[in-house]
């Protein structure tokens, strides 16, 4: 993440990857104030063992373009909500790369989701980490249809039974 003030947003994507027993390192680099250390940070993921990045950054958020362009595997932006704009100009900024250097991009403030699309990412190859997936989906299932059963305990006439 570009900011300490990132780490709200981002530990959501830290959240979900412990959830799926996804190892992970978490750390603030500025692209703008320190790009030597950015550049070998990014320039020895690989060797490290990184198969995904997930980067934050707000405003000019060039942190995950910039991650994109070294790093040669999967780079997930996600935009930070800006006091100015809203975080449109982070959403901006990182949605909108050259051609060739593509970063997936979740919504502002979206760190859970950058964190699931991690490991869908990883389970491409990882057969544990999809039936991971598969049961959190159903989870996930699961607890709309109690929400829903519980408007039909308070009396309210659910969609299957208007249809």
């Amino acid at each position: 993440m570009g900011s300490d003030s990132d780490l709200p947003v981002m530990s959501k994507a830290a959240e979900i990857l412990e959830r799926f027993g996804v190892e992970y390192e978490m750390t603030i680099i500025s692209a703008h104030r320190e790009p030597d250390v950015f550049y070998e940070y990014a320039k020895s993921a690989e060797e490290k063992g990184f198969r995904v990045i997930i980067a934050g950054a707000g405003m000019a958020a060039h942190l995950p373009g910039m991650c994109a362009a070294i790093f040669p595997m999967p780079v997930i932006g996600v935009p930070m909500h800006t006091k100015s704009l809203g975080g449109v100009d982070s959403l901006y900024s990182i949605v909108q790369m050259p051609s060739g250097i593509p970063v997936a991009t979740v919504a502002i403030n979206g760190g859970a989701n950058a964190g699931i699309l991690a490991v869908k990412m990883l389970a491409i190859s990882d057969g544990e980490l999809l039936a991971k997936l598969k049961e959190y989906t159903a989870e996930m299932k699961a607890g709309v249809i109690k929400k829903a059963d519980r408007l039909a305990d308070l009396g309210y006439k659910g969609y299957m039974e208007q249809n």
